[in-house]
């Protein structure tokens, strides 16, 4: 027998909107993968809140989820991928067309809504408004944006990283204010496949972050050998600060102020302060520190997992392996900020058995 909406939620037929978001809120604490949760008992559960927040009392049939896949999905790759690549030229048109729109409100200051794209594309909603603050609804996922002021968007940002035309890819560039994601975390909403933000004069605010990484046949045709392409999903906020979640599997990110969970699996960041609020640096994720800048690694606990190939680099080259920093009790012992010139004159010396602690040795209390 199918579960309702509500059976999966574990909340009777009659519950409020408060007492839905707060069971969601709940079993994602619970089942979330970084909690040792399953995957795909956390999709159901999202899918589950997305529904009653439409009113839907039962999850889609296997019929149906079909029938609303934006992306085309048969037997064969090869023909899997055309018809992809012509969705994605489609959905890219359409946000020329968005774009034109938006620009027309903006030049007359007027405020107005509408409605993007198909029910085969999947439709986007933009709203210019009093504030000059420009609202995006629904899955935005190929296509150029540019636009004056603060972009606010209600949904996950993908990217047809499959597509070699720069014009399809997603990008999108506000000049002077934020870019921020509604309730990232509580929603699910994502960035990722090689979407790019750039915000020139503001913050970027998101929840996860993910690239991607494509396994493809070698060009020559050789048989059985293998090359990894990779699609960097990117954030750049030169003069403002990122706020983010889990950052994960190819990611750039570059702010004067960064502030993530995790970095994990191929990220690149660079900061002038930077915190990690989680307790997992891993696998070849490299961290540059700008000139008079600091980072600090907030988890106080010693069982921070950190890869032999994550690294700390200076502005002016010097590099730090982080275990060694984490040996020397500089991460996952307090908290302490580790500023650039702290590194920069000392260096990362190891500790031995006749040394004080790093802690005590240099000032950082008992």
């Amino acid at each position: 027998m199918v579960q309702s909406n509500y059976e999966i939620l574990g909340i009777r037929n009659e519950a409020t909107k408060s007492e839905i978001r707060d069971s969601f809120r709940k079993l994602v604490l619970e089942h979330h993968s970084d909690r040792g949760g399953n995957d795909e008992l956390f999709k159901k559960i999202k899918q589950a809140f997305d529904d009653l927040k439409l009113g839907k009392k039962f999850p889609d049939s296997p019929e149906e989820k079909t029938k609303k896949s934006r992306f085309y999905s048969g037997d064969s790759e090869e023909e899997k991928r055309k018809r992809n690549l012509i969705l994605s030229r489609d959905v890219a048109k359409e946000v020329v067309r968005a774009q034109e729109w938006v620009a027309a409100l903006n030049r007359i200051d007027a405020t107005g809504v509408r409605l993007f794209g198909s029910k085969k594309l999947g439709q986007l909603e933009f709203e210019r408004k009093a504030t000059k603050a420009l609202s995006i609804k629904g899955k935005y996922w190929a296509g150029n944006l540019s636009y004056d002021h603060s972009i606010i968007m209600w949904g996950s940002m993908t990217s047809p990283y499959f597509s070699e035309n720069t014009e399809e890819k997603t990008v999108i560039h506000v000049k002077d204010g934020k870019f921020s994601l509604i309730d990232p975390l509580e929603n699910g909403y994502l960035i990722e496949h090689g979407a790019k933000i750039l915000v020139d004069n503001g913050d970027i605010i998101v929840g996860d972050v993910y690239g991607k990484k494509e396994i493809l046949p070698d060009p020559s045709g050789k048989v059985g050998l293998f090359f990894t392409k990779e699609h960097f999903t990117e954030l750049i906020a030169p003069n403002g600060k990122i706020v983010g979640g889990f950052i994960r599997n190819t990611v750039k990110l570059e702010a004067d102020t960064i502030m993530v969970i995790n970095l994990e699996d191929n990220v690149k960041i660079k900061g002038r302060d930077i915190s990690i609020l989680g307790n997992k640096v891993t696998h070849d994720v490299e961290i540059k520190l700008m000139k008079g800048g600091k980072i600090k690694f907030h988890d106080k606990g010693s069982g921070f997992d950190i890869s032999d190939d994550a690294i700390l680099q200076l502005e002016n080259g010097k590099e730090f392996c982080l275990q060694d920093l984490k040996k020397s009790e500089m991460i996952g012992y307090g908290g302490e900020d580790i500023t650039y010139d702290y590194l920069d004159t000392v260096g990362a010396k190891k500790r031995n058995g006749s040394e004080k602690s790093w802690r005590s040795k240099f000032g950082f209390g008992n």
